[in-house]
């Protein structure tokens, strides 16, 4: 096979694989959220710990990824996550106990760290052994594919279909991309070169970097996670945007899709942590417009600016730090991820306690989100900062 041919299999299977793994298994919940609270009881702080326990269940993936070298074993839990993100999608429409549905959704969030961890740490494997740019921009498409795929399904479902049915028509779609997500992702190779015949060697960052990046990300996780989990519910019970947060879960989705490839083309121009710096600003405008605004553009506007950096962040970061480990990508991926997952247990929690004492209002929420993506960004800022002296000392010698 020409090997653009087989790029282009292997970049597609890693698509497909985010919009079932994390489109269909861990978001299809976002826009279900509403109509499961109206038609099988669900109730708002019970569907926060449901999301909090998914959550719970990508970090526990993620520290897995974190501790696996083996890059056999990561294609072996990688494609066990196919199956179990069919699965779970099954079984949410097959119950209506809410400690059924938990079990479902941890399991689901084991799922959404295999196809995001292992799942891209292998797609960079493939492309750094085989000479392309070290990049997941095209990879992370899938996700924003997902997330609109689910908005627009349940826009259009909501009318014609009860919760449970539109979860297994979820399944279905999801039971027809698990097979060339499967098929189309050769096995790794664990030879130490790459095709041209250069060796691979990893560049581990100090410690000093390590911990204040992965600090910055467990920011990047609150702020995304709130706005991720309760958007459509968020909308929903804003003055005058009733029964528009699907529409808006809709344009998050959209403009996720193009937004890795943008940051790619933007990392390369003002180098990683600028484009970070420029995305956890952004970030910061599109998590508080639907709450400092009830004007259906600006809400629409915001779910934009979110779609098109909560994803360039993901994928900027997973991406440095893969380039750090070459041979086992995933590695580093999964410890960045570990302090992003501990934002994604926490927050979704915390969010639904305080919407339930404030009359359903998600509100404090999206200001909490904000205030700790300022953190977030401070924490880049002086990650840059550190880069630069150290490029000037480095120039002086």
């Amino acid at each position: 096979m020409d090997i653009k041919t087989e790029r282009l299999k292997v970049l597609t299977a890693g698509i497909l694989s985010l919009i079932l793994m994390l489109g269909i298994a861990r978001f299809a919940y976002t826009p279900l959220l509403p109509v499961m609270q109206q038609q099988a009881g669900l109730g708002v702080a019970a569907g926060g710990w449901l999301a909090a326990i998914n959550y719970l269940g990508y970090f526990s993936g993620a520290l897995i990824a974190s501790l696996i070298s083996d890059l056999v074993l990561k294609d072996r839990l990688y494609r066990i996550g196919l199956v179990v993100a069919v699965v779970t999608t099954a079984g949410m429409g097959l119950t209506e106990n809410v400690w059924v549905w938990a079990v479902l959704r941890y399991f689901a969030g084991l799922s959404s760290a295999a196809g995001l961890l292992l799942g891209s740490g292998l797609i960079l494997n493939w492309l750094i052994r085989h000479d392309f740019r070290s990049e997941l921009g095209i990879h992370f498409t899938g996700l924003g594919l997902g997330i609109a795929l689910c908005a627009l399904g349940v826009e259009l479902m909501q009318h014609y279909l009860s919760w449970d049915q539109q979860w297994l028509l979820f399944t279905l779609l999801g039971a027809l991309l698990m097979v060339p997500a499967w098929r189309w992702l050769p096995p790794p190779d664990t030879s130490g070169m790459t095709r041209s015949g250069a060796a691979m060697v990893d560049n581990p960052p100090d410690k000093t970097f390590l911990y204040t990046f992965m600090a910055a990300y467990f920011c990047a996780g609150v702020g995304y996670v709130v706005s991720a989990t309760f958007i459509v519910a968020i909308v929903d019970h804003l003055p005058g945007l009733e029964g528009r947060g699907s529409l808006s879960f809709l344009v998050l989705g959209l403009s996720a899709a193009p937004a890795c490839i943008n940051w790619d083309l933007i990392a390369r121009k003002v180098g990683d942590l600028n484009a970070l710096l420029m995305a956890f600003v952004l970030q910061i405008v599109g998590i508080l417009l639907p709450v400092m605004s009830h004007n259906v553009l600006l809400t629409f506007a915001g779910a934009a600016l979110f779609g098109g950096t909560f994803i360039g962040i993901v994928s900027l970061v997973l991406t440095m730090a893969g380039r750090y480990y070459p041979t086992r990508p995933a590695k580093m991926m999964g410890k960045m991820t570990l302090s992003y997952g501990v934002a994604q247990i926490a927050a979704p929690a915390l969010t639904g306690v305080l919407a339930a004492r404030s009359g359903g209002s998600y509100a404090d929420g999206l200001y909490l989100a904000a205030a700790v993506m300022l953190l977030g960004t401070l924490l880049i800022l002086r990650l840059r900062i550190r880069e630069y002296r150290q490029a000037r000392q480095q120039a002086t010698y």
